[in-house]
């Protein structure tokens, strides 16, 4: 595994800093656009004395991120809010994750969290919930009705937000939410059907920290780091922070 530059992103860089700081990280370019809806998951392993977390590379050919380590995630689907679960959002969760303004809604945070599970299935064969029975007749969750498998959502945890700058080819409104490893009903030993994340691994935080991973990645971690050393069970209501350019600066928020 490469190291990578240490690099991270902070409050108050103007956008010719960010730019420099996320060079590597992602293609310029491209017409002005409204971030989409993503969703990532952090998973946590606290079995031994370190916390570790899981990251995957991306692809260098991918245009996003390419030949970074990431946390498994995507672009949410609208569709998956409608997907069954066996226990719902915290509502100290719910509205964090959905946002606040006209388009939050329960059903848009069920979506962007479910589109995390459904996610860290797809890239890394993780599925994220309880044995039992479940039905289902959309695509991107026939292997949970084949494993029987339920998708849970009670303890998942919202630990960031943050929107892709402009100038991008790309942007996301990504939330950052957590989960642990205890949480995985079935763990696929071939990893997930799409492919999408290689070299996966399952890494001490600080450890993590030093691979080649896109700068937003490092501060979230970093945030995550302060938080667990206070808040370990990552209670639900918590304060996270929310990072995006406003009038030409980089600007950290609390939600």
């Amino acid at each position: 595994m490469a190291v990578g530059e240490k690099k991270s992103v902070a409050e108050g860089m103007t956008r010719t800093e960010l730019d420099k700081a996320e060079s590597k990280d992602f293609a310029l370019g491209g017409k002005p656009m409204r971030p989409r809806d993503a969703a990532t998951l952090i998973l946590l392993d606290r079995s031994g004395s370190d916390v570790k977390v899981l990251l995957g590379r991306r692809h260098h050919k991918h245009a996003f991120m390419p030949g970074r380590f990431v946390f498994p995630g995507g672009r949410t689907d609208p569709h998956d809010s409608r997907v069954a679960t066996v226990t719902t959002l915290p509502p100290e969760e719910e509205m964090r994750i959905a946002g606040h303004h006209a388009r939050a809604s329960r059903a848009r945070a069920r979506a962007i969290a479910l589109s995390a599970i459904r996610e860290t299935y797809e890239e890394a064969g993780l599925l994220i919930g309880e044995r039992g029975a479940f039905a289902s007749t959309r695509p991107g969750w026939q292997g949970f009705v084949e494993h029987g498998v339920s998708p849970s959502l009670e303890r998942l945890r919202f630990v960031a937000r943050a929107i892709t700058p402009p100038g991008r080819v790309r942007r996301f409104d990504t939330r950052f939410i957590a989960a642990w490893r205890d949480d995985v009903a079935v763990a696929l030993p071939d990893g997930g059907p799409t492919n999408e994340l290689e070299e996966l691994c399952w890494l001490p935080v600080e450890e993590a920290k030093t691979l080649e991973i896109p700068a937003i990645t490092r501060t979230v971690l970093e945030e995550l780091q302060a938080r667990l050393a206070t808040d370990p069970e990552l209670r639900p209501g918590a304060p996270a922070p929310f990072y995006r350019m406003l009038r030409n600066r980089f600007v950290r928020d609390t939600i």
